[in-house]
């Protein structure tokens, strides 16, 4: 079993990775998404886990679209991560940490501990890196700077680096999605390290054109079905100002009526409805422990 993750070692995908597989499969790290997700469709590895929302920031749009416009994989399952971070530096530079010239990390990391460098670090240079991961990296790569990165334990111990400042979000309850992706609506692989909690599935669902009520009409077939919807996002389907979809979470697994039901109304009002995904969602309740 070849899982792919956005890379490099010990980011926040990498810990969920861990999590959910352990070490008996071969993690590849990818150093972006689109990559992550096309080694996927190309057959190069079986699975992928890529994020699609975190708590602070909201969805991670680059997943979404490039699952929607450009490779068309299947949610097989969810992990839900806590996310904890910390502000380090090269052990050369432990002792002058507080005057640091750049912070480095992903910019999400950065946006979710902004109260932290506001109030410390008030007018410092930010460097986006394309994961937490990547900036611990550079961190380690160049300790003639004096540059800190944003990143969790398992990067710190990964990079040889030094926490100066742990837990610097702004918010103790901060957790990111993340999707298993595979070619396949059956391709999933069970954890045999977390328990299920949760059944879900997701479709992405647009509306006629030039239809007043459509989406009142899209949520009423939900509603008088008491089917539960945990999330309903529009994006936009990048062919003109106004034209979105939606996509939508529904909190059980397609079963033999409802949710059959529920499309083929959905169809009849004229709604183009895709299925995405039909699984089931595992929470990480604990930070995953150094070393594992």
């Amino acid at each position: 079993m070849r899982v792919g993750f956005l890379g490099p070692r010990a980011t926040f995908t990498h810990l969920a990775v861990q999590s959910y597989f352990g070490e008996e499969i071969e993690q590849i790290a990818y150093s972006t998404i689109p990559q992550c997700i096309d080694a996927v469709a190309e057959g190069e590895i079986d699975l992928a886990v890529v994020p699609t929302e975190n708590a602070l920031e909201g969805s991670v749009n680059l997943t979404i679209d490039y699952l929607i416009h450009e490779q068309p994989l299947y949610i097989v399952g969810e992990i839900v991560s806590p996310i904890e971070q910390h502000f380090m530096v090269h052990p050369a530079n432990k002792e002058a940490w507080r005057n640091v010239s750049r912070v480095y990390s992903h910019s999400h990391a950065i946006a979710q501990c902004h109260k932290f460098l506001h109030k410390s670090f008030k007018g410092i240079t930010y460097d986006y890196a394309t994961s937490t991961g990547a900036a611990a990296q550079y961190v380690k790569n160049n300790p003639e700077e004096l540059v800190a990165a944003i990143a969790n334990k398992l990067a710190a111990k990964e990079y040889g680096l030094e926490i100066v400042q742990p837990n610097i979000h702004d918010y103790h309850y901060n957790h990111t999605r993340f999707a298993i992706v595979h070619p396949s609506v059956d391709g999933k692989y069970a954890s045999k390290k977390l328990t299920a909690e949760k059944e879900k599935t997701t479709l992405m669902v647009t509306l006629p054109s030039d239809q007043s009520g459509a989406l009142h009409q899209v949520l009423s077939a939900f509603t008088w079905r008491k089917l539960n919807l945990s999330k309903i996002e529009s994006r936009p389907m990048k062919t003109g100002l106004g034209n979105y979809f939606f996509i939508i979470d529904i909190d059980m697994r397609v079963d033999e009526v409802l949710i059959p039901g529920a499309i083929a109304e959905l169809e009849a009002l004229g709604c183009g409805v895709k299925l995405l995904g039909t699984y089931e969602a595992y929470f990480i309740r604990q930070e995953i422990e150094e070393g594992v």
